[in-house]
């Protein structure tokens, strides 16, 4: 994930003035500690950073953090670290951090967009020393960030899921059905006509029908489909595939297909699978 910085976008939030950028590295969020820093001292947040480290309980922290998460940490130098920490004369940076233990969860970045990153847990740890109402704001939004992403990118999937199926689909016909030399013309229309199998047996319309009947609407039939009869869809490419590669005639794969895509979108729009698929929040059914 790398969401772009923004301010703390909830109402409560809003008021702190904050963006906290959020990064993934190695498939792990990480947050901006150098941002969060900002809150605490604008100016300088490079300081705030350095003075949290100093401390023995910020140390033990990033201590077992590490040896929880990286085998490579080096525990040795770690212990060395931590019996001085505390100390007046102890001075920690996160690059000096890394660099003596081979940490992992802190990364630091020069330049104009760089700064300090932290794993998501180390980076709560430092808000909450930096501000408990700070750590509260932040955790809530990134929460929101997060149902954001997975709620696109599972609309994403199922949307390229029915893409991918659709070609495995053309790939039947032409195998199957599509007899040799013929023009692009003639197979556009087998194609159209499969395709309006699958709009039968589960909208119970044609792509021409939708159209007629919906002139002003943008895209097609299965763009204002949701979420369930995607999936829904994608099943019925599947074995519309299969149905064709026995060589099944089409009134009786429409009609398989009708009776198994009922059976599906029953299953589909319970309560339970609605919840699962975010139906909730999604456009309803058609």
């Amino acid at each position: 994930m790398n969401i772009h910085a923004e301010p703390i976008s909830s109402e409560e939030g809003s008021r702190l003035g904050v963006a906290v950028r959020v990064q993934r590295i190695e498939k792990e969020e990480f947050i901006s500690l150098t941002d969060i820093a900002k809150f605490k001292n604008a100016d300088d947040p490079r300081f705030v950073i350095q003075n949290w480290m100093r401390t023995r309980s910020s140390i033990e922290f990033l201590g077992i953090w590490e040896i929880l998460h990286n085998p490579d940490f080096n525990r040795v130098e770690f212990d060395t670290v931590k019996n001085h920490a505390g100390s007046n004369a102890f001075v920690m940076t996160p690059s000096k951090w890394i660099e003596l233990t081979g940490a992992t969860g802190i990364q630091s970045k020069a330049g104009r967009y760089g700064g300090t990153f932290a794993h998501k847990d180390i980076a709560f740890e430092f808000a909450s020393w930096v501000s408990v109402e700070f750590k509260l704001y932040l955790i809530k939004e990134f929460q929101r960030l997060q149902k954001a992403e997975q709620k696109q990118l599972g609309w994403d999937v199922k949307r390229n899921l029915t893409k991918i199926n659709y070609r495995n689909h053309t790939d039947a016909i032409r195998a199957h059905l599509i007899p040799p030399e013929l023009s692009g013309k003639q197979t556009s229309l087998i194609y159209a006509s499969e395709a309006d199998v699958l709009n039968m047996a589960l909208f119970g319309k044609t792509a021409k029908d939708w159209r007629d009947a919906n002139p002003n609407e943008k895209g097609n039939i299965r763009d204002q489909a949701n979420a369930s009869q995607l999936v829904c869809l994608a099943n019925l490419e599947n074995l519309n595939a299969l149905f064709i590669s026995e060589a099944m005639q089409q009134p009786l794969r429409l009609q398989k297909l009708n009776r198994i895509a009922i059976e599906q979108m029953e299953i589909l729009t319970s309560e339970y699978s609605r919840r699962l698929l975010g139906e909730g929040e999604t456009q309803s059914a058609m």
